[in-house]
């Protein structure tokens, strides 16, 4: 409609000036049109003051298209390269100039994490190539990202498969293959699997998967060990060159407590990666059995599948109610797991607080998230009421309170949705989302699963759809394994945690990696059960060696917290104490660092990945030695070219000084003429 205002100021101006040039006309001006033309210049310029008080102008900018290299600076890049590093870094540094003429280059390294400096160290110490993708496309999503060259050698070990990773990549991907795709002689322990607690004088099985490369001919035993003691051996014999299967070991659980078991295969001749050969894991043995309460507000599937995943477990006896008939008395429970509950008429808040038992909530249709509020003494979270809606959870990648199986990324990001009525959930200090709800780019993602330690554990699922999540696992894989693990391990997480010593020393898991920091929590009861931290703790922890290190807990709200942050591998015992109401109180335990990085479980490039790759977004694939090749196939490349961008923004005339100097201009000019004439 601003023309309509423009059309008014040129018909006004040009009245103005026909006006003007009449009378001057009359008074014998030499050239009447030279001071009507300059009248109407002033009306026209002073009534868009007033009309037309902003006025659009548009800038175009040429944008050079992106060219992003994403440089693998993982510890097994470093192998695979090997003597020519510097002969490749070399041939990139080139390339990368030799783009910079036509192109933005941007460098990233990547491995774990994203860096954008000292891309050629090579001491990252795992891989995750769809984190550095989803990065590069969050990141580039607005600019002209025209080419992403990919240089790795395709062995991740953290994240989403890329090749099945859903991105909207409008760019060419270019891969550069890192090594030598011939397979290496290598045998390794890829998995292990065990419960994480059996009962007393139960017999449990441990499983470990095995995985052969060129090992033909390979005839020995896979033995499991305690403190050094052989428990039992597996013969294995591999007739092929590729060889996967599994080796099983049934155990007496015959005495109390937690045990650090050890897999060890023998190494085969000409095996250079020995590192993969051993596995470790723990098994708590409880003396006593778990009773494991689920309460729900109304029949439900998940109450079922909750039920069916923890059938397995020998030490849980699991009893199900609903919410008309939950027990006067939780104090006969280990574990109680809610769900739908609190809901309204069934307000069970009040008794489970009184119980202060560990607590498993889980958020459905029917729950009242009000009355969910007031359980925050025990759950340490709070949440908003909202109109039920669909929530995707996404696998937390950084979660580490307990182990998982090493594909449930893969598998859980094809699960769909959950059912919930809660809107902003703010968890506790110290939680662990396993869980996070997928949002868009720059959101805030809240906890969907989450776990909280403390004297008295808790977990948190704000949905409803396990059963569906069990069925999608079965549909897609023939097994609903991992979903099972995780109800599982949290169950465990809860029960493990239980117990009424006035004094607790806890870490969220006992088999840490060398490059990661250790973390312990302790918590101190009065005599109410209630946590407090008045008094001093402190830990010593000895390595196998006898060598002791001494610490003090840092006071963390109720409780206490320590980081004694990363340490070398080996199998460290800890001995932790504190004095309270002229008692002292000690509790200890063990715990092992794993010095096997990632890296080093696999060997050789996986070019077909690489491949791959490049064929699904438009690219090329090429080694490392012909990396010079690159710049041709990029700009010759049809789709990467410059684009215009054109900005357009509304500029306010009264801002504009020198507007209102033109007018002036115009108007002294008709003043001084028109003076100048008559007085001739």
């Amino acid at each position: 409609m601003q023309w309509i205002f423009w059309l008014i100021a040129v018909i006004v101006s040009i009245g103005a000036g026909y006006l003007v040039y009449r009378a001057d006309k009359r008074r014998a001006v030499p050239y009447p049109w030279l001071t009507s033309l300059l009248r109407s210049i002033v009306v026209f310029l002073s009534l868009l003051l007033l009309l037309v008080p902003t006025i659009t102008v548009s800038n175009h900018v040429v944008e050079q298209p992106i060219a992003l290299v994403l440089q693998d600076n993982s510890r097994s890049a470093g192998i695979a390269l090997g003597a020519d590093t510097t002969t490749y870094r070399k041939n990139l540094t080139a390339l990368t100039e030799k783009l910079s003429g036509k192109y933005k280059v941007v460098e990233w390294g990547f491995g774990s994490v994203v860096q954008t400096d000292s891309f050629y160290q090579y001491w990252q110490g795992a891989t995750d190539i769809s984190m550095a993708l989803a990065r590069a496309q969050e990141f580039f999503g607005m600019q002209n990202l025209g080419a992403i060259i990919l240089s790795t050698d395709g062995r991740f070990n953290q994240g989403l498969n890329p090749m099945y990773q859903q991105l909207g990549l409008h760019s060419s991907l270019y891969t550069v293959a890192l090594g030598d795709s011939a397979r290496q002689r290598d045998l390794r322990l890829a998995r292990t699997y065990a419960n994480k607690v059996v009962a007393l004088n139960s017999s449990f099985e441990v499983r470990a998967d095995i995985v052969g490369e060129l090992c033909k001919g390979y005839n020995n035993s896979v033995a499991i060990k305690e403190e050094g003691e052989t428990l039992q051996s597996s013969p294995v014999v591999i007739n092929a060159d590729k060889f996967d299967r599994s080796v099983s070991f049934t155990l007496k659980a015959a005495k109390k407590g937690l045990h650090h078991y050890t897999i060890m295969a023998p190494e085969w001749d000409g095996e250079q990666n020995l590192a993969n050969n051993r596995k470790e894991l723990f098994v708590e043995v409880a003396d006593e059995q778990k009773n494991i309460l689920i309460a729900s507000a109304a029949p439900h599937p998940d109450v079922n599948a909750i039920k069916e995943a923890l059938s397995q477990i020998e030490s849980y006896k699991v009893s199900v109610c609903q919410a008309d008939n939950i027990p006067e008395s939780l104090s006969g429970y280990d574990v109680v797991v809610l769900h739908g509950l609190p809901a309204p008429g069934a307000n069970v808040a009040a008794k489970v607080l009184a119980a202060k038992k560990p607590l498993w909530v889980i958020v459905s249709a029917q729950t009242d998230i009000t009355a969910f509020n007031s359980l925050q003494p025990l759950t340490h979270a709070t949440t908003q009421p909202a109109i039920a809606h669909d929530v995707v959870g996404l696998f937390n990648t950084s979660f580490n309170t307990f182990s998982l199986p090493q594909q449930i990324q893969t598998i859980t990001d094809k699960m769909p949705p959950l059912l919930t009525v809660s809107g902003t959930v703010n968890a506790g200090p110290g939680s662990n989302a396993l869980f996070r709800q997928r949002v868009g780019v720059g959101g805030e993602p809240n906890p969907v699963w989450t776990l909280q330690q403390g004297a008295v554990p808790t977990a948190l699922l704000m949905g409803e759809g396990l059963w569906r999540w069990r069925l999608y696992e079965y549909k897609n894989f023939n097994d609903h394994t991992v979903i099972d693990e995780c109800i599982r391990q949290t169950i465990a997480f809860l029960a493990a945690n239980n117990n009424e010593k006035p004094f607790s020393v806890v870490m969220p898991k006992y088999l840490w990696s060398d490059q990661e920091p250790v973390s312990l929590n302790a918590y101190l009861l009065n005599a109410n059960n209630e946590q407090v931290n008045t008094a001093d703790v402190q830990i010593t922890i000895a390595d196998s060696a006898g060598k002791k290190q001494d610490f003090t807990f840092e006071r963390s709200g109720a409780g206490y917290k320590l980081n004694i942050g990363i340490w070398a591998g080996g199998v460290y015992t800890y001995s932790a104490k504190t004095t309270y109401n002229d008692k002292t109180l000690t509790a200890n335990g063990s715990f092992v660092i794993e010095s096997i990085p990632l890296e080093l479980m696999e060997n050789g490039a996986d070019y077909p990945l690489l491949y791959g790759l490049a064929k699904k977004y438009n690219g090329g694939f090429v080694t490392a030695a012909n990396v010079a090749s690159l710049y041709d196939s990029i700009t010759k490349n049809d789709r990467i070219k410059p684009l215009i961008v054109t900005n357009t923004e509304s500029a306010p005339l009264v801002d504009r000084k020198w507007f209102f100097f033109v007018i002036l201009a115009f108007a002294v000019a008709e003043w001084l003429l028109r003076k100048y004439w008559l007085a001739q």
